[in-house]
C-alpha cells in the first residue's frame, strides 16, 4: 500500500464536478495511470467516487492497495470528527482512507524520493479551519436567520486535531493532515500536536506562491499539496508563462502543473474530460531559468500588491493569510 502521497505517480481530484460525471472520471483516471483520488464529504459526490473506485477495481485496473484515497472532515463535523469520517467511508465503500484532512469553510458554495503525481478532484468547494454550527439548520451549510453562515467563532481548531490524532488508532485512517492552514494556524497547532500533519493542502500557483507557508511546511516535514494550480475555473493563469510553454513545446497548463513538482509539492489537477485527464499526466522538468521566470512573476505581483487568491470564504473569519488579514 502506498504509505505517503509522494509514493504515487498520478492523482485526481473530485472538486467542481457535476453530478453524473464523477464515477466515469474516477474510473477512467485510475485505469489510465492515476493513483490518488482527492475527495470530501462536503463535495456531495463521494457516492459516485465510491462507484468509480469499485468500477476500476472490478475492471482489474487497480487494487485497493494501489490507490491512495484522501478525504476531508467537513466544517459541521469538526467537533465529531470520527462521525464525519464514517459518513465518507460509507459513501466511498471503503474500510479506511489513506489520508484524512481537517479543514474549514468553503468559498463559493515513506520512504521513497519525491515523485510527480496528479490528483483528480471533481467539485466547487474548498475547506477551511473553522466550525459551522453542528446543531444548525442544515447538515453542511447551516445559516442564521439573516441568511449568513452559522459560524461558531470561539471554536479552537487544536481541539479538532486531538480528535484527528485519535483516529490513527482506529484503523480507519493511515495518516492525517490539514487543509488551508496558514503559517499562523500551523504555528498555533504544532506545539500541541503529538502527530505532525502529513500534508497541508493549500491554494498554490504563481499568482499565490504562499512561500511563508511552503517554507514552514518544508521545515516541519509537512508535504504541500497544491489545489487550483491553474488559478480557477477558466484557467486564468495561462498567461503567466507563455514563453516557457513555447520553448518547451507544451501547453501553459503543463508548465503550471510542472511548477509544483519543481517546488517539491504535489499538484491536484481536476478534470472530468478523458482527453484532459490524460493531458494532466504530462509533467516536464523545469530548469532554474524557467523557475526564475515564474518566481519573478510572483515577485512582481507581490511588489504591486496584486497577489490573487481565487478561493476564500466570505464569512468574516481571519485565517491568518497575509493577503487577507
Amino acid at each position: 500500500m502506498p504509505a505517503r502521497v509522494d509514493d504515487l505517480t498520478g492523482s485526481t481530484g473530485t472538486w467542481q464536478a457535476k453530478p453524473g460525471e464523477v464515477q466515469a472520471a474516477v474510473s477512467y483516471a485510475l485505469q489510465h495511470g492515476y493513483r490518488l483520488v482527492d475527495c470530501a464529504y462536503c463535495y456531495g459526490n463521494e457516492d459516485e467516487v465510491g462507484q468509480g473506485l469499485k468500477e476500476a477495481f472490478d475492471a482489474g485496473a487497480v487494487q485497493r492497495d494501489d490507490v491512495f484515497v484522501m478525504t476531508k472532515a467537513w466544517a459541521t463535523y469538526n467537533t465529531r470528527i470520527e462521525e464525519g469520517l464514517d459518513k465518507s467511508l460509507k459513501s466511498l465503500g471503503l474500510d479506511y482512507v489513506d489520508l484524512f484532512l481537517i479543514r474549514v469553510l468553503i468559498a463559493g458554495w515513506e520512504r521513497r524520493a519525491w515523485r510527480p503525481y496528479h490528483i483528480m478532484r471533481l467539485t466547487s468547494k474548498q475547506h477551511w479551519p473553522a466550525l459551522l454550527n453542528p446543531k444548525g439548520n442544515h447538515d453542511k451549510f447551516p445559516t442564521l436567520p439573516d441568511g449568513s453562515r452559522d459560524v461558531i467563532r470561539d471554536w479552537n481548531h487544536v481541539d479538532a486535531w486531538k480528535q484527528m490524532e485519535a483516529l490513527l488508532d482506529t484503523g480507519k485512517v493511515k495518516a492525517i493532515g490539514v487543509c488551508n492552514y496558514s503559517k499562523r494556524y500551523l504555528e498555533e497547532l504544532l506545539p500541541h500536536a503529538k502527530v505532525v500533519p502529513a500534508i497541508n493542502q493549500i491554494e498554490n500557483h504563481p499568482s499565490l506562491p504562499q512561500q511563508e507557508i511552503v517554507d514552514l511546511c518544508k521545515e516541519k516535514g509537512i508535504h504541500v499539496v497544491a489545489y487550483s494550480p491553474l488559478g480557477s475555473t477558466g484557467s486564468p493563469l495561462f498567461g503567466a508563462a507563455p514563453s516557457i510553454a513555447e520553448r518547451r513545446g507544451v501547453s501553459p497548463g503543463t508548465v503550471l502543473l510542472s511548477y509544483h513538482v519543481a517546488r517539491g509539492s504535489t499538484v491536484l489537477a481536476k478534470s472530468v474530460t478523458p482527453a484532459r485527464i490524460k493531458a494532466n499526466l504530462e509533467i516536464v522538468p523545469l530548469d532554474a531559468d524557467d523557475m526564475k521566470l515564474l518566481d519573478d512573476y510572483s515577485a512582481e505581483l507581490t511588489r504591486k500588491g496584486e497577489l490573487k487568491r481565487y478561493v476564500y470564504p466570505p464569512f468574516g473569519v481571519d485565517f491568518g493569510f497575509p493577503d487577507k488579514s
